[in-house]
């Protein structure tokens, strides 16, 4: 049986969101993380171009194997497999350091996921199981710098950063967040205390800083495009490998 979609612009743009070129660089970085798998065995059903294609839109639209299956003309098994497989091979390029001299401006926040994983999530102030996810972005750019492994939902976003490895990646650079990350080292806005108002410096420097900080806040949004995100089903690794897919998938519809 021959599956619907097919590695072609109109398919490749309105299932991804990302443009045809743009999807070639991702099928580049996974078949350079070796994508196309162990010489040996039974081969793949589908060319690595379509595999990819297939976790992309497993992401964008969060369908089920079930019904992924017919699209691509394959088994449910096989549907599987592919998104256990690649699914990693997706992940987010490590970022670059900035260069020594240049003034790099980072934004990190935290943002709950959906899940179904009693193991990763917890009940949170969403009122559903969650995970707390802390992504970290260039102000300039707008793009994913890194991300932390997901933690339980009831988590404050304080302690989760330091229990991350982000502190370690931030260190050297000047890195925003806001009042919920007092006492981590970060730029937080300033706090109003009783009695104490703020002066009008300081509320001037607190508008700029949540305008500034927004741009993160965009990021999620756009990120959350991808279904996966609003509800993750899948247990174990497999929040932190979509997390960090869409966070790549992202960087390469925005970039240049």
């Amino acid at each position: 049986m021959g599956g619907v979609l097919r590695v072609e612009p109109l398919w490749v743009e309105l299932f991804t969101g990302l443009r045809v070129e743009r999807f070639d660089r991702l099928v580049r970085a996974v078949r350079h993380r070796g994508g196309e798998g162990p010489r040996t065995g039974r081969p793949w059903c589908l060319p690595l171009e379509e595999r990819v294609l297939l976790v992309a839109v497993y992401y964008r639209t969060n369908l089920t194997m079930r019904q992924l299956a017919p699209l691509f003309g394959i088994s449910t098994a096989t549907v599987c497999r592919v998104v256990q497989r690649l699914g990693p091979l997706l992940a987010l390029e490590p970022a670059p350091r900035p260069q020594p001299g240049v003034e790099r401006l980072w934004i990190v926040d935290g943002t709950l996921i959906p899940v179904r994983d009693r193991t990763v999530g917890a009940s949170s102030r969403n009122y559903r199981f969650s995970a707390n996810v802390q992504v970290v972005i260039d102000a300039d750019t707008r793009l994913v710098v890194a991300t932390a492994r997901p933690a339980p939902g009831n988590k404050a976003d304080a302690h989760v950063w330091r229990a991350s490895d982000l502190p370690a990646q931030c260190a050297g650079t000047t890195t925003l967040a806001d009042g919920a990350y007092l006492n981590t080292g970060l730029v937080v806005p300033h706090r109003k205390r009783a009695g104490r108002p703020l002066l009008r410096v300081q509320e001037e420097d607190n508008a700029e800083h949540r305008r500034v900080r927004a741009r993160v806040e965009h990021t999620f949004a756009r990120m959350k495009n991808y279904k996966i995100l609003r509800d993750c089903r899948q247990k174990g690794d497999a929040l932190h490998h979509a997390v960090q897919a869409v966070a790549h998938m992202h960087n390469l519809a925005i970039g240049t």
